[in-house]
């Protein structure tokens, strides 16, 4: 369903985004700036040398601390982000729940967003129209349908995203710690909708920094470190001693 071969990932950390007049001349007159542009090597790499498979119908958990690459491998996976060496094949539709907010207008309204975040994911609008109700019930964001994305908090993005994502059984459903958003009441039913995914079949990949959320939702766990894999196994096994690796980082 989902495989990765030898994917490493690269950034230039001194790509340069101030094009104006005025940064120029800062620029012109900043020392550190000079040194910054003398340096010949300023890359970070994010991945490095990632294989795995994933068969369908699994549920696999990423964990790690922060830093060590977690989001920009679901990115990968996703094909958000093209990997500077390696390959990743995918079989069957994504459903990508990686940045809250992904694929919105901010500017638009609630029900405007419904629309176009289903038109990204492929929805019809004739499906969405008949899907509307639906969508709208799971957010519990019907008092709000009209209002501008920009004006909700990061809960309410997450309601609304989960609940277009969501709406059909995905085939791959990648998720990136959107369960832990909102509140308890709709992190509860998120839970329970990813349950039912998961139980008829759709292969989940899972990041959240909640050990005990992977251990309840996932099967296998990939443990990464610095872009680099350290283990991959049983969901328990490794949850448990990935927790005391990080107890004993901390002593």
């Amino acid at each position: 369903m989902i495989e990765v071969n030898h994917v490493s990932m690269k950034f230039n950390l001194g790509i340069e985004k101030g094009f104006s007049i005025k940064q120029a001349f800062v620029n012109f007159f900043d020392p550190k700036y000079h040194k910054k542009k003398s340096k010949k090597d300023n890359y970070f790499w994010a991945l490095n040398d990632l294989s795995f498979k994933i068969e369908k119908g699994e549920v696999v958990g990423l964990i790690g601390s922060n830093g060590a690459g977690k989001s920009t491998l679901l990115k990968v996976v996703s094909g958000v982000l093209k990997p500077t060496k390696g390959k990743v094949t995918v079989s069957g539709v994504i459903s990508p729940m990686i940045e809250l907010g992904a694929g919105f207008d901010m500017d638009l309204t609630a029900r405007e967003n419904i629309y176009l975040n289903g038109a990204i994911l492929g929805y019809s609008k004739k499906f969405l129209n008949e899907k509307f109700d639906e969508i709208v019930d799971f957010s519990e964001l019907r008092d709000f349908l009209d209002v501008p994305v920009k004006n909700f908090s990061s809960g309410m993005v997450a309601k609304l995203a989960f609940s277009i994502a969501t709406i059909v059984n995905p085939e791959i459903l990648i998720v990136d710690e959107i369960l832990s958003v909102g509140d308890i009441k709709f992190q509860e039913k998120s839970k329970n909708k990813m349950m039912e995914l998961i139980k008829g079949g759709t292969t989940v990949l899972y990041v959240s920094h909640s050990i005990e959320s992977i251990k309840e939702l996932c099967t296998k766990v990939i443990w990464i470190d610095h872009g680099t894999m350290v283990d991959v196994g049983p969901a328990d096994k490794l949850c448990d001693a990935y927790y005391k690796a990080q107890m004993g980082e901390k002593k």
